[in-house]
């Protein structure tokens, strides 16, 4: 009986061992993060930042592993109300998440108040000198050197015929493939038409390789930072090594061409800019300051057209009456050409109205870019609560585009939608402010391009029809879209 009695006793004072050691651990992110605020304290957003080093984030990428990933955002919305702004504890920084169109709209554009503040497993891969770490004055010089070359008028009409051309051959080349993974196709041809823009006909032998390790690389962006085999930021770090390697190839072959004086050296192309670039006081670049640009543009420049592209192909199909409007507005461009007129003018594609509507409604359904990251440079008041100096920001652009106070049936695939004029923040797919996506146009205009000309010649046939989604780190059909290209007259 005392034996019984004796082991009753510790069975308690293990459970209350137990139950002090979970109140302890569930209550050390807040001693080191929220109790030094002292009086501040009481005016952070609601939330919970946590388990220790965890905090919210098993949460997030369970979530988002799961066939419905907005239960992460549900989940504070039921707990805490709507309050548009939750402190959570994420990528290793008390941070907090804001889900208003207001309140994006002043994170992202209030420089004096907000800097950069992407994770550094994303610094890491991305680059310590790519424009999402640079301070603000570099990234404003070099934005206005690079931007001129993938968004300015000039060059996207230049542009535009390598896009087409790529656009035929390579439809006209699937047809006769069979089976196709379309989203790993779709992104090989965006692939191809950044790389002409930034590296010219040094292309053809680098392109493969740079492509696997890309599709390598992007798997860590949103993952933890457990630098493990087997984890995605271990493999991810390797992809970046590689990608380093092949950059840096090409950059010692360009500098030994200048050396070397070759004659007949082709036209510049974007690695020659970068090479060649000057600041006030006759400063160059080095060789990490230019992969490291290439690396995040040559990224952006063909993960963001490419998946959007194959979902606006995608739903399109699934809606033939918006295929038939989007069809008819591209025969009428057609009808109106001029006879001696070969291939699309940008001006042409500068009144696809109804193209545009479907492009942006799938920007919005999609939400390529579920987030943006700041960190504030003091305190900030955001709808009456306090975010703290240093803290993190998360900008949570899918809770505004999927919000259904502002977008009816938002999970609706409808372009008639955008009929009705946006306010300001309520549609964010690039981001705002002085970060604004810098490839925004060149993206829009390849995907108008290749919708051009599917509509007019071609229909997709997705075999999997029902595949399930994965969200993580961009949404996709998990079969990358199986599907068989087909003629139609």
């Amino acid at each position: 009986m005392l034996k019984m009695e004796g082991g009753s006793v510790w069975l308690l004072y293990a459970g209350g061992a137990l139950l002090a050691l979970r109140f302890i651990l569930k209550n050390i992110n807040w001693l080191l993060y929220e109790y030094k605020l002292g009086g501040k304290q009481y005016f952070l957003p609601p939330g919970d930042l946590g388990w220790p080093i965890i905090g919210n984030m098993w949460s997030f990428l369970s979530a988002f592993k799961t066939t419905n990933p907005d239960t992460f955002m549900d989940k504070f919305y039921s707990k805490y109300g709507k309050t548009g702004i939750y402190k959570v504890f994420m990528f290793g920084h008390p941070s907090v998440i804001v889900t208003t169109p207001e309140a994006c709209k002043k994170v992202l554009t209030d420089d004096e108040n907000f800097t950069l503040g992407w994770p550094s497993s994303t610094v890491e891969l991305m680059g310590e000198k790519s424009f999402i770490a640079i301070p603000y004055d570099e990234h404003k010089r070099l934005r206005r050197l690079t931007s001129a070359s993938v968004n300015g008028y000039e060059a996207l009409s230049v542009y535009i015929t390598f896009i087409e051309d790529v656009v035929k051959s390579s439809l006209e080349k699937w047809t006769t493939m069979g089976n196709i993974e379309f989203l790993t196709e779709m992104r090989k041809l965006t692939f191809k038409v950044i790389i002409h823009i930034f590296l010219g006909s040094e292309s053809e032998l680098i392109m493969e390789n740079l492509e696997k390790e890309y599709t390598k690389l992007n798997y860590g962006v949103r993952a933890m930072r457990i630098n493990l085999p087997g984890f995605a930021f271990n493999t991810s770090l390797k992809a970046r090594k590689n990608l380093c390697a092949i950059f840096q190839s090409v950059v010692d072959k360009r500098r030994s061409e200048r050396r070397q004086k070759i004659p007949g050296k082709k036209a510049k192309d974007m690695m020659d800019a970068l090479i060649d670039v000057e600041d006030d006081n006759g400063r160059k670049l080095g060789d990490d300051d230019v992969i490291d640009i290439m690396l995040m543009y040559l990224n952006a420049g063909h993960e963001s057209s490419g998946h959007i592209t194959t979902w606006a192909t995608y739903f399109l199909q699934r809606h033939p009456e918006y295929f038939q409007k989007a069809k008819e507005e591209q025969e009428e461009i057609i009808r109106n050409r001029p006879p001696n007129q070969k291939g699309l003018s940008l001006a042409e594609v500068r009144k696809m109205d109804y193209l545009s509507k479907v492009v942006d409604e799938t920007l919005r359904l999609i939400t390529f870019s579920l987030m943006v990251f700041r960190e504030t440079k003091n305190d900030v008041n955001i709808n009456g609560y306090l975010i703290p100096k240093g803290w993190k920001v998360m900008t949570w652009f899918r809770s505004i585009h999927l919000d259904p106070t502002i977008y009816p049936n938002p999970k609706e695939f409808n372009p008639e939608r955008w009929n009705e004029v946006r306010k300001a923040g309520e549609f964010l797919p690039f981001g705002a402010g002085t970060r604004l996506c810098p490839g925004n146009d060149l993206a829009k205009l390849e995907i108008s391009v290749f919708l051009h000309h599917f509509l007019l010649g071609y229909k997709l046939e997705q075999l999997n029809p029902l595949a399930p989604m994965k969200f993580l780190p961009h949404t996709r059909p998990i079969d990358n879209c199986v599907a068989r290209i087909k003629k139609v007259k």
